[in-house]
């Protein structure tokens, strides 16, 4: 009887792939597997739905219903993060599978060495990002056809959204190859999210700030495109680089180390150093754009248009939006008595672009009789602010002089800002910076802010809830006495047939 006697020999390294072609349609076919997989896991699916509904809340708003749209289009760069960070967990997850459900071994004896099922989880990431764009656009072109939208947007800030979902989901392929623990993932999200989200935003102030996805950089009115000087075509460039070197980089870490792998690794790393640097580089403002800026703030060149005995002076891209202010001063215009409502007014569109799309510096008050600041933000708030502003030059002569009204002028200046409005209680909450419609108050303004006292604000809270009869004939018939100066706010109550104050005016408070 002979004994059997068993050999044991090691996998092969390399298996062979086939016939050409055949392994880069195995590759496709995995990635299409996994991508359909990914998309339809519940976390993204999660982050998806919640970004489309984010979306068609925003876009219903009636506060965004005028978008210059060279803002939004960097609106649409912070939502697409969550998708990334999903997509990132996503991936990550799908190909530490095998080592979860030990069965790494079996791949040995596959069609697919390690670094093709590498690049095709590198690949399976691209519908995510196809389908942000298209969110993307949505997002952009809905706001786009909005009837008051002015302005131009950008190809290269709205690429930055679905660069950001791949960028991240490549650094989750590259994770599952540096580090095989399942924890990596979720803490390199945490840290994200710290940076990004719960911490101070970058603002784009200077070159180390471009190395994050998303630098929106939105904080004051919205400036005109050619002040934006934001280098955003070369940080698109500086994404798509990171992103396929990191895609590479996993690839040559998984053993893929041919002549193609290598070449793209050194040409996508040779991208994300070029746009890195030349996006830092343009962060700075050139002589020519700080030039630009000083002009637009101090003496801007604007398109000036005559409209019912008024002058509307603003820079090109807002030129169509003249017919909403337009309808805002005729209608304050048609409430004021003497020779107020054919008084001259000039509206001046007025920016301080002198600290770039992130600053939100105060515009002072005009000194000539009859000029109206406006600003280049509009719809929600604005509209009852610029209703002030006309009405205060209506009552006191001059911006300045509305902003230092402290008698019972402020009585006639507020009814002829608020009276004409769909919702004059709301516009009156609105207007004031305590959202409140009892007490002194802060009344914003384009320019310097206005100071609205208790025994004012009772006055025209009688005259907004429930307005006397009369009322417009009062205000025309008595708009000499009513726009006197030291006039108190009781006498200003007696003549349109109101209860008067509690207490008394007090220009020293």
């Amino acid at each position: 009887m002979s004994a059997a006697v068993l050999t044991t020999t090691a996998a092969p390294d390399a298996v062979d792939s086939g016939p050409r072609g055949t392994g880069a349609k195995a590759v496709f076919a995995l990635a299409r597997f996994e991508a359909r997989r990914m998309l339809t896991s519940v976390p993204v699916v999660l982050v998806l739905l919640g970004y489309v509904a984010w979306i068609v809340w925003r876009g219903r708003s009636a506060w965004d219903g005028y978008p210059a749209l060279q803002d939004a289009d960097r609106a649409t760069q912070s939502m697409p993060m969550f998708v990334g960070l999903a997509v990132l967990v996503g991936v990550n997850s799908a190909m530490l599978r095998s080592r979860r459900h030990g069965t790494e071994p079996q791949f040995a004896v596959l069609v697919l060495p390690a670094w093709q099922r590498t690049a095709a989880h590198a690949l399976s990431v691209v519908p995510a990002a196809l389908l942000t764009a298209v969110c993307v656009a949505g997002q952009f072109t809905w706001a786009a056809l909005k009837p008051g939208a002015v302005g131009h947007g950008s190809l290269a800030e709205l690429a930055v959204g679905p660069l950001t979902v791949l960028l991240f989901g490549m650094l989750g392929v590259l994770l599952a190859r540096v580090l095989r623990s399942p924890l990596a993932a979720p803490l390199t999200v945490v840290l994200l999210l710290f940076a990004f989200v719960l911490g101070t935003g970058p603002s784009g102030s200077d070159g180390t700030s471009w190395l994050s996805p998303v630098v929106a950089a939105i904080g004051g009115d919205p400036l005109p495109s050619e002040l934006l000087g934001r280098p955003a075509a070369w940080h698109a460039l500086y994404l798509t680089g990171a992103a396929l070197c990191a895609a590479f980089l996993a690839v040559l870490l998984s053993g893929g180390r041919n002549l193609a792998v290598r070449a793209g690794l050194a040409l996508t790393l040779a991208l994300a150093v070029t746009g890195g640097f030349l996006q830092a580089r343009g962060a700075a403002p050139s002589p020519e754009l700080t030039a630009a800026r000083e002009r637009a703030s101090v003496r801007p060149e604007q398109t000036c248009v005559e409209r019912d005995g008024a002058t509307y002076c603003a820079f090109d891209e807002w030129v169509p939006r003249v017919g909403a202010w337009a309808g805002v001063v005729e209608r304050v215009r048609s409430l004021a008595g003497g020779t107020a409502g054919e008084r001259r007014i000039v509206v001046r569109q007025r920016i301080d672009a002198r600290y770039g799309p992130a600053g939100d510096a105060a515009i002072p008050a005009l000194t000539e009789p009859g000029q109206v600041t406006v600003g280049t933000a509009w719809g929600g708030n604005r509209v009852p602010e610029f209703s002030s502003a006309i009405a205060a030059v209506l009552v006191a002569g001059t911006e300045a002089a509305g902003s230092e009204l402290c008698d019972g002028r402020m009585v006639t200046a507020m009814w002829l800002s608020l009276a004409w409005q769909d919702d004059p209680m709301d516009a009156l909450r609105r207007v004031r910076l305590d959202d409140d419609v009892r007490g002194t108050a802060v009344v914003l303004s384009p320019t310097d802010p206005m100071i609205m006292k208790d025994g004012q604000t009772d006055v025209v809270r009688r005259l907004l809830e429930n307005p006397p009869a009369g009322t417009g004939q009062r205000v025309k018939a008595h708009w000499d006495e009513l726009t006197e100066p030291g006039v108190t706010t009781a006498r200003v109550a007696e003549l349109l047939g109101v209860r008067g104050p509690d207490r008394p005016d007090s220009c020293e408070e």
